[in-house]
């Protein structure tokens, strides 16, 4: 078996090829990150043999379009962690850092990790994390530009104070807007702009909110039937999950999220700690949904209150439930990736 490592930039991509023993047998630097030259690699490649397998290091904003390519021409892709990529650059012999010499360490992290997770053509998650990443987008723009209204108005006239989180709201903007054309001057206008601006926002804001409800009730139905679920975490959690397919266990699936526990003891002292490691994102919004829970579901309450009672503290418990709720969302995740195939051919049609 051949191993070819590959690490990915953004103009150009240099690859290494290794046998199963470690050592190197080739290095190739495209002149560009064309599929034409993604297709020169797997010519390149060729001479080794049938029996390769590509490594790339987990970069996907760099390495779509080359996994892409190599995986429309039937090339088998694992993707490497960064950090496992680092490991390995710092446990060989030579020193320094390069291109091709990150290709070998990427080559050799894939040699000595057998069960790392496997690329596939992008689906449904793709579009969901794009629409919820650029949801995430107008919102923030939005806060940026109430933020200076709110300054405007306070100094065209320091008792006018609309309501906390109300501008973003159709009517509260356009009662502000009207009483704005009583002020004259270029505060005045500079803050008609603003809220001109924040409705435009709003509009825009609210259809992706629609569109991603739609979408994620056709790709993750189980996953939004869970309580404390609602379609922006679903469709954040199927984004940033991408496919749970190539988690190989549960456990896999917490240590990406950041749920597992982290074992801190010697000794006689048994205790565990918070991990701040794995998908901070995707840990946000099972925290979300923990929180949600823990306050509305009776079954999470009493779990809750189990833990409280066994000598935990209160976010002891949450921890404890979110690692639960791991292994819910990753079992519903599974059910719901039987439509994945359908839903795909449905927004490529």
């Amino acid at each position: 078996m051949i191993i070819l490592g590959i690490d990915a930039h953004k103009r150009t991509h240099t690859i290494v090829a290794i046998d199963d023993a470690g050592r190197q047998l080739g290095v190739r630097t495209t002149t560009a990150t064309t599929t034409e030259e993604h297709l020169a690699l797997v010519q390149w490649a060729d001479q080794f043999g049938p029996e390769r397998l590509f490594a790339v290091e987990d970069c996907r904003h760099l390495s779509r379009r080359l996994e892409k390519d190599l995986l429309g021409g039937g090339e088998r892709i694992v993707r490497v962690p960064p950090k496992l990529m680092a490991h390995a650059r710092d446990s060989a012999r030579t020193y320094g850092k390069s291109d091709p010499i990150d290709a070998l360490a990427v080559a050799r992290a894939a040699l000595r990790q057998p069960d790392l997770p496997t690329a596939q053509l992008d689906g449904p998650s793709r579009e969901l994390r794009l629409l919820v990443d650029h949801r995430e987008d107008l919102v923030a723009e939005r806060t940026r530009v109430i933020n200076r209204l709110r300054w405007h108005l306070h100094e065209l006239d320091p008792s006018w104070d609309p309501g906390t989180r109300s501008l973003n709201r159709y009517v509260t903007l356009a009662s502000v807007a009207e009483r704005l054309w009583e002020f004259e001057g270029t505060v005045a206008r500079i803050a008609r702009t603003l809220v001109e601006r924040a409705r435009e926002l709003t509009v825009a804001e609210r259809e992706l909110t629609r569109e991603i409800t739609s979408l994620v009730a056709r790709v993750a139905p189980n996953l939004l039937a869970l309580a404390g679920v609602g379609p922006l975490g679903a469709a954040k959690i199927v984004g940033e999950v991408a496919d749970v397919r190539r988690f190989r266990s549960k456990e896999a699936f917490a240590r990406h999220n950041g749920t597992a526990p982290l074992p801190v003891w010697s000794s006689n002292t048994e205790r565990f700690r918070l991990s701040r490691t794995g998908n901070r994102q995707l840990n946000c919004a099972i925290h979300r949904m923990a929180v949600t829970q823990g306050r509305c579901y009776e079954p999470a309450k009493l779990f809750l209150q189990r833990r409280r009672d066994m000598g935990n503290t209160g976010p002891e418990a949450r921890r404890a439930l979110k690692r639960k709720l791991s292994d819910v969302i990753y079992r519903t995740l599974l059910l719901d990736a039987m439509n994945t195939v359908s839903v795909s051919l449905e927004l490529a049609a």
